[in-house]
């Protein structure tokens, strides 16, 4: 049976590559994308709503979905402050999850961060842990949580400490075995498929995958 896929942050480095996958995917009939502004995208399964993600409740009130992906998310520096930071990486994500499953949606898959940890004495993994807690909490019979480490791909903004990031990562890769494997760079476009992949299993309870967890599924499934 096709179901109805429901994906906000669409026009983001894992949500355009999630977006496309769930187009590509037979066992979805019908993808809605929550977009702030419509995407250069025409397909016959597509329908985009320009919603104000302030007044998300209201858009969602009458729309029906089965599986809910949740790729928002900005860093501080592109928010300009904490307060906004916490809205586009808190308040939307929890307020999607609860208004969603109020009107049927029984599957949660949401990006979050490596190191998420609502008792973190940073902010940024403090922010992340808190909303993965009240997605656990938003009454979905299945929720899954990606954790992914620094992502590899274009970014419609360049960020020198992210390309600093990446470039002494990558060349530390081949040091990065067992415990330490979950640190290496991952490719948005696997982060992507593994959310996809792991919708279709429709695995009940709640859901953590680590960043090494997340290439493993990705590796297993497409060699």
């Amino acid at each position: 049976m096709s179901k109805t896929a429901l994906i906000a942050g669409a026009s983001g480095m894992v949500g355009k590559f999630c977006l496309s996958y769930l187009l590509m995917d037979p066992a979805y009939d019908r993808v809605i994308a929550l977009v702030r502004r419509e995407l250069p995208l025409k397909d016959a399964k597509l329908e985009q709503i320009v919603v104000d993600f302030d007044r998300i409740e209201e858009h969602l009130s009458a729309i029906k979905a089965d599986d809910v992906y949740c790729c928002l998310g900005t860093t501080i520096r592109d928010a300009g402050s904490q307060e906004r930071f916490r809205q586009v990486d808190y308040d939307y994500p929890v307020r999607l999850a609860k208004s969603a499953q109020q009107n049927g949606a029984q599957q949660f898959l949401v990006v979050s961060s490596m190191g998420a940890d609502s008792r973190s004495s940073v902010f940024y993994n403090r922010v992340k842990g808190e909303m993965e807690t009240a997605v656990e909490q938003a009454g979905y019979s299945s929720v899954h949580i990606f954790r992914p480490s620094v992502l590899q791909g274009l970014r419609p903004t360049f960020r020198l400490g992210e390309r600093i990031a990446l470039s002494v990562m990558g060349s530390l890769s081949w040091l990065m075995v067992g415990p330490m494997k979950k640190y290496r760079p991952i490719d948005v476009m696997v982060v992507a498929h593994a959310m996809v992949t792991m919708a279709k299993e429709q695995k009940p309870g709640i859901h953590r995958y680590s960043s090494d967890q997340i290439q493993q599924l990705f590796d297993e499934r497409v060699k």
